[in-house]
């Protein structure tokens, strides 16, 4: 209970904080500091400190001196170091006020004597591998694996609990039980800070793999702020899939290529994918010239490489993603080869959402009518209830076949369960168009 109480009030803190950042007035460098920079500080510190919760606040507690100094002091002229050097120093403090003083501070101040954490204005370039450190510590297969993966969203994007839930369709309780039994069993198990060798990594890459697409998820569609893209959490989780593959070549699994394909090729559509005001612009309404060629190509090739009879869900979503990246115009889409994608993927991997956009696909190859009846069993089954999307493709079939009075009902009901500011004003347009 004392855990959980702890980190019920970590996210209070957590929450205040970010709130605090929204206010008119709060510093813009320290917001944007924070949105950019939140996985990198927390990664440096936990590496020194040796305890999730402990950099988690004190990481907390140096961006709010952040917000109350900076506009009266100026702003550092190294902002992330001034951070991380704040954060260590209240973290000494912290355990100065312990018992066990003597056993925890000297390794603290060994580490950072010997350069760990840079002092304010020292160079920002620390060891490039901290975030996949981080990832395998959350992703260490005495946790269970979906704890493993809320965990990483949780300290390397900085979700808060309430968001990791909706992500994982379960509430927030239970998450946050979740999380604080992750934190517990790292400490309690003396979990290694380390990136393991190639003999290790296999029984930790389906989780690995599967939270590095959540960390570009989150990035690609921002739970939160007025921003509906964080490029810098799409560039990162890029960045960690390459690097994985060289970790573990020759032999690199089909999935890890599979998921860089992925990620590559969702990326590449980004500046197609909202309009100069950041409104969304749909995957069939896109200007294809905006999108990157370049990048695709040598996406392509890479799920070429992953493709095989037994392909894993990472490569059966690139290759989905691949048809519609093939397709010159949104007409001339193969759909009936993404049905057979997805009916692969689902029993690869079988899942509500991807039913969801089995159906989906479905109502392009063959009608409305066919997609709606396959929605119909799901909405049925509850499972999805509160995910925003399968009410959103309700309303939008809905909508095809006339039927606007119900239409408008699901719209209402995915606007009362969607974050991301830009799908709201999507969605509020469709209601309005059916019900003028």
């Amino acid at each position: 209970m004392g855990a959980e109480r702890q980190s019920t009030e970590s996210t209070a803190r957590f929450r205040k904080l970010y709130y605090r950042l929204m206010i008119p007035g709060a510093t813009a460098v320290v917001e944007a500091l924070y949105r950019a920079e939140w996985g990198r500080i927390l990664a440096a510190l936990i590496k020194v400190v040796g305890d999730f919760d402990l950099a988690e606040d004190c990481a907390q507690e140096a961006f709010t001196a952040a917000v109350d100094q900076w506009p009266a002091e100026g702003i550092p002229d190294n902002p992330r170091a001034w951070i991380i050097q704040t954060a260590r120093n209240k973290a000494i403090d912290r355990i100065r006020r312990q018992a066990n003083f003597s056993q925890k501070i000297e390794p603290l101040l060994a580490a950072a004597m010997s350069g760990t954490v840079p002092p304010p204005g020292a160079a920002t370039d620390e060891i490039p591998d901290d975030r996949l450190r981080l990832i395998f510590t959350c992703c260490h297969p005495a946790i269970a694996l979906d704890a493993q993966v809320a965990l990483t969203l949780r300290t390397l994007c900085g979700l808060e609990t309430d968001e990791i839930a909706r992500a994982f369709l379960v509430s927030p309780s239970t998450m946050a039980q979740r999380l604080v039994r992750a934190k517990r069993k790292i400490r309690d198990a003396r979990i290694p800070y380390v990136v393991p060798d190639v003999r290790q990594m296999p029984g930790r890459l389906d989780a690995v793999l599967t939270a590095i697409y959540l960390v570009f998820n989150e990035g690609y569609s921002a739970t939160r702020g007025r921003l509906p893209l964080r490029t810098d959490l799409c560039t990162e989780a890029i960045r960690l899939g390459a690097l994985i593959r060289a970790l573990m070549a020759p032999r690199v699994p089909a999935e890890a290529t599979g998921l860089l394909a992925l990620m590559m090729l969702h990326d590449a559509r980004r500046h197609a994918r909202f309009d100069s005001s950041g409104d969304l612009v749909l995957l069939e309404d896109q200007d294809r010239s905006l999108w990157d060629r370049a990048q695709i190509d040598a996406a392509l090739r890479l799920v070429d490489e992953a493709m095989g009879s037994n392909a894993g869900p990472f490569s059966l979503q690139a290759a989905i993603a691949a048809a519609h990246c093939r397709a010159p115009r949104a007409e001339d889409t193969d759909w009936r080869n993404i049905v057979g994608l997805y009916e692969r993927l689902e029993q690869a991997q079988p899942s509500p959402v991807v039913a969801l956009n089995r159906a989906a696909a479905i109502a392009m190859a063959e009608g409305p009518a066919a997609g709606l009846a396959l929605i119909e069993t799901l909405a049925a089954g509850k499972d999805l209830e509160e995910y925003h999307l399968l009410h959103a493709a309700r309303a939008d079939l809905l909508r095809r076949l006339g039927s606007r009075s119900q239409a408008a009902v699901s719209y209402r009901r995915a606007l009362q369960l969607v974050t991301n500011e830009s799908e709201r004003r999507y969605l509020e347009r469709r209601l309005q168009a059916v019900e003028s």
